[in-house]
């Protein structure tokens, strides 16, 4: 990969749709704004506002303050967007390149590891249904599509060959530049995130598997429902 691409920033859709709303959203607010008004307002899980929301600060678009408060109890955190925009760019693009090709490089298994991390962080991205209740496969598939939308993909659900498959097309990836040279590491985060995600649903289908790069901007995620999406839990979940 040559360097000055791997340094160039990203000029398609870098922040995705929700966090580009979610920087929209602070930039028109009186003052700062909290997790819980993020996700209230953007209909995302608190998880997910926080994820948005650090990734912004880290980005150098918007700051962290713990305000002060009178009363006990935890202080609220509130966020905002910097006055002119970054200092400069990020080169987060060069620095995945860098994190995976030592993962790649000094893991016996990368692609294992890669997705057990996946199963870590789609577990903490999702929120959990209420005791007794279970989500359809529709149901699954839509919180699925939004959970992967909020990472920064552009995904649509298509039918399957068969009753019970589906077909997840993933669009834009955010790191398609790094997952071509490394799809053993990145894809596998990827499918290990989705089940992760789909295991903390309690979602009655399974992703089976991904098919990186089926053209130059689109990956497919193989869905099957009616089978047992909890067999193997990320550990985050086992400690529950």
């Amino acid at each position: 990969m040559d360097t000055e691409q791997l340094l160039a920033p990203e000029d398609t859709s870098p922040l995705g749709r929700s966090r580009t709303s979610v920087l929209d959203m602070l930039r028109a607010a009186d003052g700062p704004l909290g997790v819980r008004e993020v996700a209230q307002r953007t209909g995302l899980h608190r998880n997910t506002a926080r994820f948005h929301l650090e990734a912004l600060v880290e980005a150098g678009l918007a700051t962290r303050e713990t305000e002060d408060r009178e009363t006990p109890g935890r202080p609220r955190i509130g966020y905002q967007t910097v006055a002119g925009g970054p200092a400069g760019q990020r080169r987060y693009r060069l620095l995945a390149e860098m994190l995976t090709s030592l993962l790649a490089a000094t893991m016996p298994e990368p692609g294992r590891a890669a997705e057990e991390a996946g199963r870590e962080w789609g577990a903490y991205l999702t929120e959990q249904p209420p005791p007794y209740r279970r989500l359809s496969a529709a149901e699954a598939i839509a919180k699925l599509t939004a959970i992967m939308e909020g990472l920064g993909f552009a995904p649509q659900v298509q039918a399957g060959d068969r009753d019970g498959e589906y077909r997840l097309c993933l669009r834009q990836c955010p790191f398609r530049e790094v997952a071509q040279h490394h799809k053993d590491v990145i894809c596998s985060l990827h499918l290990g995130l989705m089940r992760g995600a789909l295991t903390r649903m309690r979602a009655p289908l399974t992703a089976e598997r991904l098919d990186p790069f089926v053209e130059p901007s689109l990956c497919i995620a193989r869905l099957t429902a009616g089978k047992d999406a909890h067999a193997d839990e990320p550990a985050a979940e086992r400690t529950r």
